[in-house]
């Protein structure tokens, strides 16, 4: 397998080639659905093509709360197929798929009552291990244990002492998410996909009642491209019922929006040794550990407004601050907090009005011939969804297609990581970078680590840290347009890196040192560097204006007060 190479010459051969001969399955969206789906589709011998209107991941599937995980509290719901297929997947992520990327993570759940409380979360919890275990891909993370309230507090001494009698510790795992999103594009390129981002979908072209293609306008270029496929997935997430109008047909089933919003705060705001999960009155709350920064998170709203940018009101920042607070003896305060985001998870509409009760399945249909639409579902479970549209856009192909293999193939980066991980310190004396150096860029790129250590090679200046946003190369700025298919300011601060929320400036302070490292990349001029500083800064302040408003209809007009592309 090759190692694909996602920069801008890349991109424009991949919307030739797309546009050149009917593809077998053309997929919209590349989130991790519509990532994982053209991965499968490569993988089975089908020509296959990705577009995606604005940047990888750039909707939900950058905006989670980072958790590959089984789903424990749906335990408490009886939803045992969903646990079982979720905790077989996280078990093929972290052992075979991504172990690169995917790593384990340990939460603590303090127990608030004497006896009861003790048996009822240890027997849900030790079903959630045994059920792993028994999924054959879960013996690589510890066992759940029981803690007393002492042992508790010496393993997180941030908690108040009245605020639990005891606790329980298991693990889950953990992810980057876009970057995750970016490497599985990477890797179905590798499988001969072609993949663009910032080719957005206006239309469908029909034939009579089937679908045989998509009108894709090149934002970045201007041109437009007929692309004609034999089937074609949408797999657009929470604008899933936006696409289905492209082709005047009502949908037979309709996606809502949840709104769930994390907080960042610097790591030493909470002194603890594992993530915290903690019980509300609606759901769950996670407390989790992010390099040198935790996550807080997250909330679970109805969300009826704007879908590219969902905004954080300073309610969502209240009722977040509000509920951990309660179980942290030296409470966070609005200056602690460096970064907010907000995502919107894509339900499929029940009976239900509160959004936490919506359904976490997934749903695959066929509205008419030539159009698959796949919805619903959970992060760590996008590789069975991905399957399932495969499958039923199969149907439609009229021939023998062999079966779904994505179970079997590593992501790029996957393969050699665990010999190199082995040999870092060697590697640290190599190249003149410190080990903490060398296990950063292998945890964010595996064995591709290698070539962004040949950048370095190249150019030494590279291998100095962005002076305001340290934990990252400069290189990684540039290989992130060179090779993941970054095109602008945006996507290297937001997706690529994690500056924007990782800092208490928000990336502003990292934004010109970035823009003229990437323009040669990019090929730009002095006026489009200019032109992605002045958009990054508007982007950030309409952020910081939006998480001043007391509710969601103020948070989303402040927010909409930044424009959203930049024009090149």
């Amino acid at each position: 397998m090759k190692t694909a190479i996602l920069g801008p010459a890349q991109r424009a051969e991949a919307l030739a080639r797309m546009a050149e001969r009917e593809l077998d399955i053309l997929v919209v969206g590349a989130g991790v659905v519509g990532a994982g789906t053209a991965l499968d589709a490569a993988t089975r011998g089908l020509s296959t093509g990705l577009v995606e209107a604005r940047d990888w991941a750039s909707g939900t599937s950058s905006r989670s709360s980072k958790l590959i995980h089984g789903g424990l509290r749906y335990l408490e719901m009886l939803d045992f197929a969903l646990v079982r297929e979720a905790l077989k997947e996280r078990g093929l992520l972290l052992e075979r798929l991504a172990p690169h990327l995917v790593k384990p993570v340990p939460f603590l759940y303090p127990l608030q009552h004497k006896g009861w409380e003790r048996w009822y979360a240890g027997t849900g919890v030790a079903l959630y291990d045994t059920m792993s275990i028994s999924s054959g891909h879960g013996r690589g993370l510890p066992h759940h244990r029981h803690l007393s309230h002492k042992r508790a507090l010496q393993v997180a001494p941030c908690l108040k002492k009245d605020a639990l009698v005891g606790a329980l510790q298991y693990y889950d795992a953990q992810m980057d998410d876009a970057r995750y999103v970016a490497t599985m594009v990477r890797t179905a390129a590798a499988y001969d996909a072609q993949v663009a981002n910032r080719a957005r979908v206006v239309g469908f072209l029909r034939e009579g009642e089937r679908v045989v293609g998509a009108r894709v306008q090149d934002v970045e270029g201007g041109g437009e491209y007929e692309i004609r496929a034999r089937q074609v997935v949408n797999a657009t997430g929470v604008w899933t019922d936006d696409t289905q109008r492209l082709i005047g047909e009502r949908g037979q089933f309709h996606v809502r929006a949840s709104k769930g919003i994390h907080l960042v705060v610097p790591k030493d705001r909470i002194h603890s040794t594992t993530g915290l999960i903690l019980r509300t009155e609606k759901s769950v709350l996670f407390v989790i550990p992010w390099g040198r920064h935790w996550i807080v998170g997250t909330t679970d709203t109805d969300w009826n407004l704007d879908k590219a940018h969902p905004a954080a009101s300073s309610a969502d920042i209240d009722y977040l601050l509000e509920h951990v607070n309660a179980v942290l003896a030296t409470p966070l305060t609005r200056d602690d907090v460096e970064g907010v985001y907000a995502g919107l998870r894509p339900l499929l509409a029940g009976e239900s009005d509160a959004t936490s009760k919506l359904s976490r399945e997934h749903t695959v249909a066929h509205p008419v011939p030539g159009l698959v639409v796949v919805a619903g579902g959970k992060y760590t479970t996008y590789r069975v969804m991905a399957k399932d549209a495969v499958d039923e856009a199969v149907h439609g192909l009229d021939q023998r297609v062999a079966e779904s293999v994505t179970e079997d193939i590593p992501l790029v980066g996957a393969e050699g990581y665990r010999a190199l991980w082995n040999a870092r310190a060697r590697i640290a004396a190599r190249t003149g970078l410190h080990v903490a150096r060398i296990e950063h860029l292998l945890n964010r790129y595996g064995s591709l680590a290698e070539e962004l250590l040949e950048l370095v090679v190249a150019d030494p200046s590279l291998g100095e840290p962005l002076a305001a946003a340290d934990d990252y190369l400069r290189a990684e700025a540039v290989y992130a347009c060179t090779h993941e298919g970054a095109r602008h300011l945006d996507d290297v601060l937001t997706r690529r890196t994690r500056i924007s929320i990782e800092t208490f400036d928000r990336g502003t302070r990292s934004a010109r040192e970035v823009a003229e490292l990437i323009a040669p990349a990019l090929g730009w001029e002095r006026d489009q560097i200019e032109k992605e500083i002045t958009h990054y800064q508007k982007r950030v302040e309409a952020e910081r204006e939006s998480q001043r408003q007391p509710d969601d209809l103020t948070a989303d007009a402040a927010r909409l007060g930044a424009p959203d592309i930049v024009p090149l």
